[in-house]
């Protein structure tokens, strides 16, 4: 997965308006207390991202 889609997911799920800002504050537990942008600026695989952002916000199956 590349960053662009991550983004695409977040916007997706979150909204366009609000994704932003919850990628930049909000420590997610599978990151190691990182946020999305944290995490991305060290270097974790967006797909290894996304699986966090998945089970952070207990989204359904079909969007793994």
């Amino acid at each position: 997965m590349r960053e662009a889609e991550l983004r695409s997911r977040l916007d997706a799920v979150l909204g366009p308006d609000y994704a932003p800002s919850w990628a930049a504050t909000v420590a997610l537990q599978g990151l190691d207390s990182r946020s999305v942008e944290e995490a991305l600026r060290a270097g974790v695989p967006c797909k290894e991202i996304w699986r966090a952002v998945w089970v952070e916000l207990e989204l359904p199956d079909r969007m793994r």
